[in-house]
């Protein structure tokens, strides 16, 4: 441990009698525009945002700045545009890609004090809110009104919306609902200029370019969100969740492909292979059959009426395909329990390794158990462990390459497995990346 603390030291300039910005014009026009606790140059936050929550390695910020509103990040912006300094906004850092991983020391701009929920507007179904709001805290907020806030991303419990629409952040529940994109209305940014612009509109069909869906998803590239009018979705009249377990991930995957060209649409349908549902059962006890090759986690929502034909369709189609069981949750109890296992799986891989490399390939769904079983295979070849928790009702995979990254040579395999997991998604018709 204390040769880790010297190396982050000594990378971060962290070393006893190291500069703490007093001698730097930056920093002292940023602590004049702001305040001096609320920029910092040396200590932990440099530390802890040198890197984000993806397995690459973390690199060395310059000053650190915790704006508290919109003006405070327009002379942020003035300032590092006068001096020819590059800028990193920062969310939760809860980023699986990199993206929030500073390089070349810039100034970093995180947005976790802007965390009001400025309005809401029920009529309407618009919550305007600012860029560091905790996505499930938006949703709890939201829930005393009988709404929520759709996109839920797995690390939803930290996650910021600001960082859900910088990254047009997916989850679960996106197959029925959407991704970032289609809840965002409205946003205020600061551009690179240092110049605010309203970005879309309150209006049905705003006029003018799209320059609000451009910047949805351009991951901090084009400006830094300060306010964001998102769309507010009434929670469902009924829900059932259903868990249907299996021997293998090829049934699982197969289930999954027809129930979608049944067409049903439903609110979740989700696989987890036996690796990382034992992984999850001994981290927070969801629930999960131990025994089972695969799980898939399937939800409906609607009328009641509706939702007993649809999950009775479900179970006849997952009976169809070899389930082993087909369970439905009894209470809200239960159905948390379930989804909480779902939301913890990453978490639970440290139980594993103390590294993990995500993937993020798209896939056709009609494709998906041949996929599969090739990334089996890959990861088989270069003697690593893999488990597998995706999306499967929009075919965005997400194999998880676990391992140590302190032994020799790991990270090479590593590498070289994951590329061919990317060529073959890609032989298969997918894409690079559905959401990371």
């Amino acid at each position: 441990m204390a040769g880790l603390l010297s190396s982050v030291r000594k990378r971060l300039n962290l070393e006893p009698g190291a500069n703490s910005g007093d001698g730097d014009p930056v920093v002292a026009e940023l602590r004049a525009a702001l305040s001096p606790e609320r920029v910092r140059y040396d200590g932990a936050e440099r530390a802890l945002l040198s890197r984000d929550a993806s397995v690459f390695d973390g690199g060395v910020s310059g000053p650190v700045c915790f704006p508290i509103n919109t003006a405070e990040v327009q002379a942020i912006m003035k300032i590092a545009l006068a001096h020819e300094r590059n800028i990193v906004p920062r969310g939760a850092g809860t980023g699986l890609a990199g993206g929030a991983i500073p390089l070349g020391a810039p100034i970093v701009v995180a947005v976790t004090k802007m965390n009001k929920v400025i309005e809401v507007d029920e009529d309407n179904r618009i919550a305007w809110v600012e860029p560091g709001v905790v996505n499930l805290d938006l949703t709890r907020y939201l829930h005393r009104s009988g709404f929520h806030f759709a996109p839920d991303p797995s690390s939803q419990q930290v996650c910021t919306i600001g960082g859900n629409v910088a990254n047009n952040s997916g989850g679960p529940h996106c197959l029925a609902y959407g991704v970032t994109n289609a809840h965002v209305q409205a946003l205020e940014v600061v551009l690179p200029s240092g110049e605010i612009a309203m970005l879309g509109g309150l209006d049905a069909e705003p006029a003018g370019l799209d320059l609000r869906g451009a910047f949805v998803g351009s991951e901090g590239t084009l400006g830094i969100t300060t306010k964001i009018a998102v769309t507010i979705t009434p929670d469902a009249p009924a829900v059932k969740t259903l868990l249907l377990s299996f021997e293998t991930v090829r049934d699982a995957a197969n289930t999954v492909s027809q129930i979608i060209a049944a067409g049903m649409v439903p609110a979740a349908l989700e696989v987890m292979d036996q690796r990382i549902t034992v992984a999850v059962e001994n981290y927070v006890n969801a629930g999960y059959p131990r025994d089972a090759g695969a799980v898939l986690l399937a939800e409906v929502d609607g009328l009641a009426e509706s939702i007993e034909i649809d999950a009775e369709r479900i179970a006849q189609i997952g009976n169809d395909n070899n389930a082993i069981e087909v369970r439905t949750a009894a209470d809200e109890t239960e159905r948390a329990a379930l989804w909480k296992g779902r939301k913890t799986a990453f978490g639970a891989v440290a139980q594993i390794a103390p590294d993990y490399y995500l993937h993020d390939t798209v896939v056709p769904r009609s494709q998906l158990a041949d996929v599969l079983e090739k990334i089996y295979a890959i990861a088989d070849k270069y003697d690593l462990l893999v488990m597998n928790v995706f999306h499967a009702g929009d075919g965005n995979l997400h194999p998880l390459l676990v391992f140590d990254g302190r032994d020799e040579g790991i990270l090479d395999r590593v590498h070289a497995a994951g590329s061919e997991i990317v060529r073959v998604s890609l032989d298969a018709g997918g894409v690079l990346s559905g959401e990371h």
